[in-house]
């Protein structure tokens, strides 16, 4: 039998053509961590599966939130299969607290609440590490309508609000967030990639211990416990019911 034809290789996912399926591909979540335009690098065992279950715990909790997604099914230990979608070069951030290199970049104390979420937008491009954008810059460069963008902002405070919650009940504080959006065959634009702690801020509401991928960037350890920690968490309030 031959190997699944790969389409893609990112940071953290392999995407591979789909046998019999045009329309799906296969997304195989893989164990490394990279931290800084990957200029940080690491892993740990079960990192893929574990990351694989969150994703599709909350896609599976979304959708019934009214948020679709490119989601369809799992596959084996950490394969999702997912609708084929063109990805718009725009990571969206929603942000609820300061934290990280916005709080320094504001010169304001790592824990503020704001006042509403903010939403920011940053151009998906490596060589140019991932810059911010604003809405008419966007447009000049073509890559997205006001009408757009307009769509991506309402669905980003809606999956905003739905985590928010989905979070709180699992005794985890949402600070922020980065998730990215694609356009299937009939041009629906859809949530796509993931949401893990890879891309959220999560702090334990209690401790305000941080549960994501800051404890890789800023070396605190227990990063493979954390992870597994949210998962276990979200499972025990039924995860994507």
């Amino acid at each position: 039998m031959s190997s699944p034809e790969l389409l893609y290789e990112g940071k953290a996912k392999k995407i591979f053509r789909l046998a019999g399926e045009p329309d799906h591909v296969l997304m195989e979540f893989k164990d490394s961590l990279t931290a800084f335009n990957a200029l940080k690098k690491g892993s740990f065992d079960s990192k893929g599966p574990v990351n694989r279950d969150i994703a599709s715990l909350i896609f599976a909790f979304l959708r019934g939130r009214g948020v679709d997604s490119h989601w369809v099914r799992d596959e084996g230990e950490r394969g999702m299969v997912a609708r084929r979608v063109e990805i718009i070069p725009l990571e969206v951030v929603v942000r609820n607290v300061l934290a990280g290199s916005t709080a320094k970049k504001l010169g304001l104390e790592e824990g503020r609440v704001l006042p509403r979420p903010l939403v920011e937008f940053y151009f998906k491009n490596d060589e140019l590490q991932d810059p911010f954008v604003s809405d008419d810059q966007i447009e000049i460069l073509g890559i997205a309508s006001a009408a757009d963008l307009a769509e991506l902002k309402k669905q980003a405070l809606r999956v905003n609000e739905g985590l928010k919650d989905l979070f709180h009940r699992a005794g985890l504080r949402l600070v922020d967030f980065k998730i990215e959006f694609g356009r299937d065959k009939a041009g629906k634009i859809l949530l796509a990639d993931e949401i893990t702690p890879d891309c959220c801020r999560l702090w334990d509401e209690k401790t305000n211990e941080k549960m994501d991928k800051d404890r890789f960037r800023r070396d605190l350890g227990q990063v493979k416990e954390s992870y597994e920690q949210v998962l276990q968490r979200l499972r025990q309030i039924g995860g994507g019911k």
